[in-house]
């Protein structure tokens, strides 16, 4: 009796008797095992094939399962060859049936023969199996096509040269793939140690004069027209500006001397004191107009 209802008797020793098998002197496999130091072991088997007993010459239908004795005879390479020893059921006959890795199917080897179902079509009106002339196809019209001269010319002349040229290209990419890598990484390095020292220098600009971040600046490597287009903005902005300053000059000229004359001599020290008010407000004045026009001027490069 096997321990499978999980009693562990009094007398038990786990680490002696390592499990309830070894304990009751059972294999795991029960009666099925009784045979396993010839190599032999009782399976299920089931009939692939009708045969006939060669000892009571009854037919036994195809799917009839036997306890069968399954034993290993052979190797075919690498893969087992199996025997399967069974009893007759309707007799005290045994008959053997023995695996066939070469073919992929079973065979009867003693005491039955195997009944012959194999069908030829060449005897029902068909063909045989690997004659497949008889049975041919229609022609293809893109299969033709791909015989014709055309078809050749332009495998000749287009497609073999593009791949001669891929498989060159692919050879000399893959060639030494670590020295490739190093020499794109050292490039990148490059680049990178050349864009963090750009982008150090135009922060640097965009602090000293208010600029915002998102801003971009042209820089010396920049195309000729993106300068030139710089250069001619900052000199629309430079003559703006001049003029600008021209005309607050002006204004400023002409109304202190209306003051001047305008007011008696009494009232000479307040409008002094207004026009240096006036004059201050025209110099901040000034000054926003001045930083408003270069801020423009670098946003236009």
């Amino acid at each position: 009796m096997q321990g499978f209802n999980k009693y562990y008797p009094p007398d038990y020793d786990g680490e002696k008797h390592k499990s309830l098998n070894a304990y009751r002197g059972k294999h795991a496999l029960g009666d099925r095992a009784r045979k396993l130091d010839q190599g032999i072991l009782i399976t299920r088997f089931e009939l692939p094939f009708n045969i006939w007993c060669g000892t009571c010459n009854n037919h036994i239908g195809m799917g009839v399962r036997y306890n069968a004795e399954k034993k290993k005879i052979g190797n075919y390479y690498s893969t087992p060859i199996f025997e399967f020893r069974c009893k007759c059921h309707l007799c005290d006959g045994w008959f053997k049936i023995q695996t066939d890795p070469k073919n992929t199917r079973y065979v009867v080897t003693e005491g039955a023969r195997q009944k012959d179902e194999e069908w030829d079509p060449e005897e029902n009106g068909g063909y045989a199996i690997h004659d497949t002339e008889g049975n041919a196809a229609p022609a293809d019209p893109l299969a033709a096509l791909e015989k014709t001269t055309d078809a050749q010319n332009h495998m000749t002349k287009v497609q073999q040269p593009r791949l001669e040229e891929l498989e060159e290209a692919s050879e000399r990419f893959n060639a030494d793939p670590y020295a490739l890598s190093r020499k794109v990484r050292k490039h990148f390095r490059a680049e990178k140690k050349v864009e963090q020292k750009k982008r150090t220098a135009d922060d640097e600009i965009k602090n000293r004069y208010g600029l915002p971040e998102e801003l971009n600046l042209a820089s010396a490597r920049d195309d000729e027209g993106t300068i030139s287009e710089a250069k001619a903005a900052w000199a629309k902005g430079k003559r703006e500006l001049e003029q600008r300053q021209s005309e607050a000059a002006k204004r400023r000229k002409l109304g202190h001397s209306q003051t001047s004359i305008s007011l008696p001599a009494s009232t000479s020290l307040p409008a002094s004191s207004s026009a240096k008010k006036k004059g201050g407000a025209l110099d901040s004045l000034r000054s926003t107009i001045l930083q408003n026009t270069a801020r423009n001027s670098l946003r236009r490069r």
